[in-house]
Order: structure tokens, then sequence, then C-alpha cells
């Protein structure tokens, strides 16, 4: 250590009541002044939080996308002041005083929950509790999985979390801690702010686990210590960073550390401490500033603190733009897509269109990973103990393991949510590209993570096979027939179900290149005709419905599918045809890309005739399709156990349905 860092590193601990303080009281006054908010988590945090930023994090507030920066995750996200006053002391550009005097208001970054990409220094979205111990799993492996290809010189720093009790009681946190253990994270250290109390009071009136001990089963290393003793914070990180683990150290902490009568009890949790107690903490804490006043020697440490490690960051830099792997750092971490892959995927639909396979979604989808996985070595796959069946896993995939992170490919356990938050986590880091794979049913079990999937924009690939009744035998437990209608609903989120082989390539593509949006492939389980016979080079998928084949005459009606129904509409059309209708077939892959066309596009697609539109799943939303007095040919209950084809008989989804429907619709 440097005299000056010594010096500097002195000056922390000797002004650290000082430091705390200061966030605990713009923490304080931000929810005062919003009448809205948790104040207790950043008071008693506070102590932890000033040892971490002042002595051990490695970032710099100036170069905040640094990318061998250390990760910071707040799980607890409920007290986001802690982290919108950490950013603002320690420096960074946008989180401004007035930020803070304006939490929880409209159009500032300070939200009620920390937003990525609202402000720099937020590495995720938190709020939903467990989530982000999660997701920093998966920053922590991601650091691991790119140091394993880039080196120690360009890729070696930590990730830090801190999670509460309700973090710890979400069936998450067992996933994510069991996971990081197995992969020994070690350089993953998780603070749990363990202050005995949640909304409902003590939090001895619903849990008595042993953290130490459910932790340390998992795997990893783990201390208890007194969480307002600078010292003892500061050892147990530094033991924390040596060991070959991951770590949790329990922080035994007061909520409302300072409030003289709401200290310790769920009043501080979440809601305002009020004028008068404010002004009593004030005084029991040696801190008698107005509001948001922050003393000066107090904010040059805090400056200091967030701008000590500039120097290791210039160093970084002069190595990174000298390095060899320069290049392949800056296209990882960019995200942007090779070149070679529309090359490749155009023969692939080419060749495809020529043999016309008759094969599963889910194994067309196995074939265009074994494309993509040999051309983008970022691609990281994945699935939850589903990998035979979810055809995730290529030729070109080795499995990560705790003794090779230059693997590509996951085995999650069963463990769904798992697996999305890891996912999340991955790419939230950067330089990677997740997928994973699970049945769609189970998407129910991973919704909490798609949610933020999408509503952090990030590029994420779920890959959801056994999509309908078509799956058979295994009955209604695992046939989603109203899965495809949920995940529509989420914004911002690509629900893709391709009618055959080129329209799974096609889907792919649209994963591949969706840089702010995640992607749900939906797939069959059953094997599917190859309804494109003639080749383009155009991406039709990427409109989310066109017209498959057109009416052989000016149309009496247009039959709108998708996924494994597309083949069902082409022979209603056929049989129609042959009665003298002139039908008209639309395969729409994508309602949410359809949305996105202009009015005379889809008016074109959709036409303006009687509608009908077919899928192996409830009718939700097909009204916007099919009109009013469309007809809609699907499922209004669970499923059934039984063989594919008897099943779609039985309720009634076959082209000879679509037939009589039509000829009653048209009075013939």
């Amino acid at each position: 250590m440097s005299g000056k860092q010594d010096s500097l590193e002195h000056s922390f601990t000797k002004f650290h009541q000082e430091m705390a303080n200061a966030i605990r009281f713009l923490a304080v006054d931000g929810v005062q002044a919003a009448n809205s908010g948790h104040p207790g988590m950043p008071m008693g945090m506070a102590d932890v939080a000033t040892v971490l930023f002042s002595k051990f994090l490695k970032y710099d507030a100036s170069s905040p996308d640094w990318i061998d920066r250390d990760r910071f995750v707040l799980s607890a996200g409920h007290g986001s002041m802690l982290l919108y006053s950490l950013l603002h002391l320690s420096g960074y550009a946008d989180m401004s005083l007035d930020e803070l005097k304006n939490f929880r208001q409209l159009g500032f970054r300070t939200a009620g929950h920390p937003e990525y990409g609202h402000a720099s220094g937020i590495e995720c979205t938190t709020g939903p509790l467990g989530q982000g111990l999660a997701m920093a799993v998966g920053m922590a492996l991601g650091e691991r999985l790119m140091n394993g290809r880039f080196g120690d010189e360009l890729i070696d720093h930590h990730t830090y979390v801190i999670a509460g009790d309700g973090c710890l009681m979400e069936g998450i946190s067992h996933e994510a801690i069991s996971i990081a253990g197995h992969l020994k994270l070690s350089k993953l250290i998780v603070f749990f702010d363990d202050n005995s109390i949640s909304i409902d009071g003590s939090t001895n009136l619903s849990v008595s686990d042993d953290q130490l001990q459910r932790f340390e089963s998992c795997g990893w290393d783990v201390e208890s210590i007194d969480g307002h003793d600078p010292d003892a914070i500061s050892d147990s990180i530094a033991k924390a960073k040596k060991t070959k683990k991951p770590s949790m150290i329990a922080c035994k902490t007061i909520i409302g550390m300072g409030a003289p009568n709401k200290q310790g009890t769920a009043g501080t949790h979440g809601a305002p401490l009020g004028n008068d107690e404010i002004a009593l903490a004030r005084k029991k804490m040696e801190w008698p500033y107005d509001p948001f006043q922050v003393p000066q020697n107090v904010r040059d440490l805090w400056l200091q603190a967030g701008s000590q490690n500039s120097d290791k960051r210039r160093a970084w830099d002069a190595k990174y733009r000298n390095d060899a792997l320069k290049s392949e750092l800056e296209e990882a971490i960019s995200g942007e897509v090779p070149n070679e892959v529309a090359r490749i995927l155009n023969i692939h639909k080419e060749n495809l269109s020529r043999e016309k396979p008759k094969i599963a979604t889910r194994q067309a989808s196995g074939a265009v990973l074994e494309l993509l996985t040999n051309i983008m070595p970022g691609l990281i796959g994945g699935s939850a103990d589903l990998t035979g069946s979810v055809n995730t896993k290529t030729t070109n995939s080795t499995p990560v393991a705790s003794d090779n992170f230059q693997g590509s490919y996951i085995h999650y356990g069963v463990r769904e949510f798992g697996m999305a938050c890891v996912m999340n986590g991955l790419a939230l880091h950067g330089g990677t590209v997740p997928y994973g794979g699970t049945f769609l049913v189970f998407a129910d079990y991973l919704r909490g993570a798609l949610r933020l999937s999408a509503l952090m924009g990030l590029k994420v690939i779920y890959v959801l096979t056994h999509d309908s009744i078509g799956l058979g035998e295994d009955g209604p437990t695992h046939q989603p027939v109203e899965t495809l209608a949920s995940l529509r609903a989420i914004p911002n989120l690509n629900v893709l179900r391709p009618a055959d082989s080129i329209e799974t390539a096609e889907c792919w593509k649209i994963a591949i290149e969706s840089a702010g949006t995640p992607s749900a492939i939906v797939l069959t389980r059953q094997g599917l005709k190859t309804v494109r016979t003639e080749h383009s080079n155009d991406n039709l998928s990427a409109k989310g419905g066109y017209v498959l084949a057109e009416a052989a005459g000016e149309r009496d009606v247009t039959i709108i599918s998708t996924g494994s129904e597309v083949e069902i509409a082409l022979e209603a059309k056929k049989s129609l045809q042959e009665i003298g209708v002139n039908a008209a077939v639309v395969s729409l892959p994508s309602w949410h890309l359809f949305d996105e066309q202009d009015t005379v596009y889809k008016e074109y697609v959709l036409g303006s005739g009687l509608r009908v539109g077919i899928e192996a799943a409830v009718e939700m939303g097909w009204q916007k399709y099919i009109g009013e007095n469309g007809e809609f040919i699907g499922m209004t209950s669970f499923g059934a156990s039984g063989p594919a084809s008897e099943l779609y008989k039985h309720f009634g989804i076959t082209s000879e349905n679509v037939v009589k429907k039509v000829k009653t619709r048209l009075k013939m």
C-alpha cells in the first residue's frame, strides 16, 4: 500500500462515523421529503456500506462503466436511498443532490427501488426480494467466465451484495446460494443485514432458520459480526477476499440505527421517521446539519473514496489498449452480432427449404444453436435439468464447472427461477449472451426473473419447449394452455412461436439481434412439416406475421395461426379451396413484432373478411387479430393425457373443424 493510500485509509477510519452518518441522514431526509420510502435499512447498513465503498470496492466514479470494476448489488432494493446516497457522495456525475431531494418523484433517477439504466452505478433493478442476490450470482459467474476467456490481466474483480432477511426467506435465495456454492464462486461476497425485523414485526414471527448453517451447507464460508463495528467489518471483508468459496457475512445490525424511539422496530422499515424523530436522531448521532447538508470535509472524504482507484483504472486502461485480446473483449462487451450469423443462417434456411424436414421445432432450435455456438464464443447456454429434451447443448458446448470456467454450458439443475436470475446477471455483467431452456409450462417458475429481463431490457433468450397439448401423454400438468397469453402480456418481451424449422432459424436471428429485448422462443415436442418451401433471404418472421399462402382469388377467409397449428391452417385452406372457398393462411410467430408494423401492412396481412384464429392455447388476446366477429379454434380448458393426435381431435383443433366453422359462418 502506498503512503498516500495508507494516509487515506487512516482518514476513512478516523472519520468513519461521520461518513456513515452522511449516508444515514441523506437517506432519512430523502424519505422524509418524499413522505414515502424505507429509511431503516440504509440507517442500519450505513456502517457496512461505508467500509465497503471506502476501503474495498474497486470502482472509479468518473468511469462507471470500467469493465473490470467490482459490482455492488443492493438486493434489499427497498433501501434504495442507501445506494443513491453512496453514488452521490462518491461522485457519480448523474446522481446530483437534486436527485436525492426528489426521491421517488416522476422523471428523476431516484426511483422507489433501484432501476437499471436510470443512473450509473445501478448494476441491476432490485426490489423483488431475493432476485438481486441471484443476479449477483450470475454476475460473479460472468466474471469467472470472462476471466476464463480473457485472463487475470483484463478480468479480475469481485461482486458484493447486501441482502436482508426477506431476501433470504424467498425461495430463490436457496437456488442462488446452491448454484454459487456448487461452482465455488469465491469472488462473491454477501452481506446479510441481520436486523431481525420484517414488515410484520420481529422475524421470529415467521422464520427461525440458522442462515449461517444454511449457507455453510451449500459450500460457503460464513462469519457473523457486529454490523456497526467498522474494524470487524473490515477484517471480515479482508478474510472473505482470500477464501476459495463464496462468502456470507452476517452483519448483526439495528434497523433505523440512530433513531432513539424507533430504532430496532418495524416502524422504521417502510415509513418516514417524522420530523420530530429525525431531530432527535440528529442530536443522538451528533449530526447538527440541515436536511441534505453534508459538511465539506466529509464530502471531500467521500469524493476521495470514489476516486481512489482512478490510478488503478488508468493502469488497467493502458494494459487493455495494448492487449492482444482488446478487440475480442470490445466485441464481447458491445454485444454486437457477428456478420457471419446472417450468412450462415441464410445458408441453413436454404438447405431446409430444399430438404423439407419434418422435425420438432425444439430439434430445429438445436440445429441452429449448433451453428451459432460455433461462431459466437460468448453464447452461454444451459438448461434446468432438461438438456436432452430442450436441445440446448451442442457439440461445441462444454460444461461450466468449478474447475472449468472456459466452458460454455451451464447445468442449472432443477432451478428454473435460479437459471433465469443467473442469466439476467450474466447479461448485466456483460460479455456473454445467455440462453437457457425448460418446458414452457415451467415459465411460471421463472416468471419473476423473466419480467425483470424485460423491465431491464436485457438480451436474455428463453428456450421454452413442449409448448401445447402436442406434448401428449404427460398430461395437463405439463400442457401450458394459458402460458402463451400470460407471456404475451409482458411488455418488451419477444414471444416467438415458429411454425417450422425455417421460422425457428428466423426466430433465433431475431432473438440474437434484439439488443434491448429478451426473447422467449416457444417450441414443440412433436414433429412439424416444413411449411415454408420457397427460400427467401428475408427474415419474414421479423415482421411478426406474414401471408404464408395467399388465397387463389379474392379472400373469403383469412386463417391466422402460430407454431404447430400453421400446418392445420394449410390443410384447412386446401379443403376449403376444394369447395370453392378462397382462404389465405397467415403465420403469426410474434404478436409483439406484428403490432409494431404499420397499419397498411397489418390490414393487408389480416384481410378484411372473415378471420379464423387457430392456436392450441386459450383465446385470450386473439380478438385483436380476428376481430369481434372472428372465429377461434383452440383450448377452453386444461388439456388431458393421451397421444397428441388424439388430443387435437378431442379438443377440436383440426382442419375439419376449421372447415366446419367457416362453412357455418359463410352460410354454406
